[in-house]
């Protein structure tokens, strides 16, 4: 049994949004993600996707991807991103008994991982794209919300947490943020993010260990669209 995250995959089966314009990395990239799955992922393994599954807007637009997701090997858990129109935060409950079994939406929840649970959210991150205010009203939504994830798996009984966010934890320049605290105050070991893409912005957070947490980008042209070995 072993756990891998893969972030970004950006599938359009349904939508015409042909990712190789971003550069040649993604040409063909959903076979590279097939192929590579296939490869390292066994059944009885465990594999998160941390956000920006499909660029469908509603879930009508993005069957066919969440068919390819639900294909691929081991139990399949996803990270809301910030493309991922389709998914309703309020109605994760509802994405759950669609998708019972075969896919498993992480938001206001946790997933049971052996003696660990998978918490985590959206998160956010100011990009210069918005106000300061609106983005710090976001960052504040989505603390609330990885709390929420954090204290439903402790009411359970877990003490071990691996915490998973489609945005990076800090922004750019940035040490510590509300994400990197609420990690530490809860004692997570890990905290895997995506959101990051092209040469140019991987390093745009924090990487390896930083005040006891091991941070870990997964954005798939990082990784080559490799999935990452986060357990084994």
């Amino acid at each position: 049994m072993a756990l891998y995250a893969l972030g970004d995959l950006h599938l359009s089966f349904q939508a015409d949004k042909p990712m190789d314009v971003f550069g040649k990395e993604w040409r063909n990239h959903e076979k590279r993600i097939e192929k590579n799955c296939n490869k390292l992922i066994t059944e009885n393994d465990t594999l998160v996707l941390v956000g920006d599954h499909s660029w469908g807007r509603k879930l009508e637009d993005c069957e066919a991807d969440l068919q390819f997701i639900e294909d691929l090997p081991g139990k399949k858990v996803m990270i809301r991103g910030n493309h991922d129109t389709f998914w309703d935060a309020k109605k994760t409950n509802k994405l759950n008994d669609i998708y019972r079994g075969r896919l498993f939406f992480l938001q206001n929840n946790y997933y049971p991982y052996g003696e660990y649970a998978l918490v985590g959210t959206k998160g956010y991150c100011y990009e210069g794209k918005d106000s300061r205010e609106h983005a710090d009203m976001l960052v504040e939504r989505e603390a609330k919300r990885l709390k929420a994830s954090f204290e439903a798996a402790r009411a359970d009984g877990y003490e071990k947490f691996i915490v998973f966010l489609h945005y990076p934890p800090t922004e750019l320049g940035e040490k510590r943020s509300r994400f990197t605290l609420i990690a530490e105050a809860y004692g997570a070991e890990q905290v895997i993010y995506a959101h990051c893409h092209g040469k140019a912005r991987f390093h745009d957070s924090l990487m390896g260990n930083v005040n006891g947490v091991k941070y870990s980008l997964v954005s798939g042209d990082y990784l080559g669209f490799k999935p990452q070995l986060i357990l084994g």
